[in-house]
C-alpha cells in the first residue's frame, strides 16, 4: 500500500504516530518503501503535546526525534500539534522550542486563538519552526488572515475543509506560491467522504501548470 501511494504523491502526513511511537525497524521499512523524493511528516506523540503540554519534555522531545530521524533524507517534518484548551504561554513554549534539535524540520499548530500573535510568530521565527495552518470549513477570511503567517523558509498547512471548489483552490494555491518558501507541505482531510486524495491531486496538478 505504501509503495502504491508514494508512486501517486510526493509526502504523508502519519497521524497515527501520535496514538502510538513507531519502532526504529518500522519506521526504517517506511523509508525504503518510497521514491528517494518522497517525505515522511511524522505527528508527534500526544505524551509531549497533550499529555504534559510541552512541559518537561526533554526526554520525549528526544527519543521521538531520534525515531524520525530513522527515516533519514525521507524525514520531511515532525507535526507537533496543541490541544485546543492549551492557551499562549510564552515560558513553556520558549523552553520546549530550545529543546528542538537545531536542524530538525519542525511545524507547531496551535489551536487556541490566543496563540496567534506576533510574539509567538518570533520567538518560531528565530528557529525557523514553521507556523502550521490549519483550515477548517466554517473559517471566514478574518480567520485565515489572523493565523497565517510564515515564520520558516518552508509552509504546512492541513487543508480541512470537506470540499474545495476551484476558485478556492487556485486562492490556495497562490497563496502558497506568494510565500518565501523552499518546499511547502500541503495535505488535505482524509476521513469522511475520502476526497483528500482527489483534491490533492487537483493541487498538485494545477501547481505544475
Amino acid at each position: 500500500m505504501l509503495d502504491f501511494y508514494g508512486a501517486q504523491f510526493r509526502s504523508v502526513e502519519i497521524n497515527n504516530s501520535f496514538y502510538r511511537v513507531p519502532k526504529p525497524d518500522v519506521v526504517q521499512g517506511w523509508a525504503e518503501c518510497v521514491p528517494p523524493s518522497f517525505r515522511f511528516v511524522l505527528k508527534a506523540t500526544r505524551r509531549i503535546t497533550h499529555l504534559k503540554r510541552l512541559k518537561d519534555v526533554e526526554e520525549e522531545v528526544a527519543y521521538f526525534t531520534g525515531i524520525a530521524n530513522e527515516l533519514r533524507d525521507r524525514l520531511g517534518a515532525v507535526l507537533f500539534q496543541l490541544p485546543p484548551n492549551f492557551k499562549k504561554d510564552m515560558d513553556r513554549l520558549q523552553a520546549f522550542v530550545d529543546l528542538l534539535p537545531p536542524r530538525l524540520p519542525v511545524a507547531l499548530e496551535f489551536r487556541h486563538d490566543s496563540w496567534f500573535d506576533v510574539e509567538v510568530q518570533e520567538c518560531l521565527s528565530r528557529r525557523n519552526v514553521a507556523l502550521c495552518f490549519a483550515h477548517e470549513d466554517d473559517d471566514t477570511d478574518e480567520d485565515v488572515a489572523q493565523r497565517f503567517a510564515s515564520t520558516a523558509d518552508w509552509g504546512y498547512l492541513r487543508l480541512r475543509g470537506t470540499q474545495y471548489d476551484e476558485a478556492q483552490m487556485k486562492a490556495w494555491r497562490q497563496r502558497v506560491s506568494g510565500q518565501p518558501w523552499a518546499r511547502a507541505f500541503v495535505f488535505f482531510k482524509h476521513e469522511d467522504e475520502g476526497l483528500g486524495p482527489q483534491l490533492a491531486r487537483g493541487f498538485l496538478a494545477a501547481a505544475e501548470d
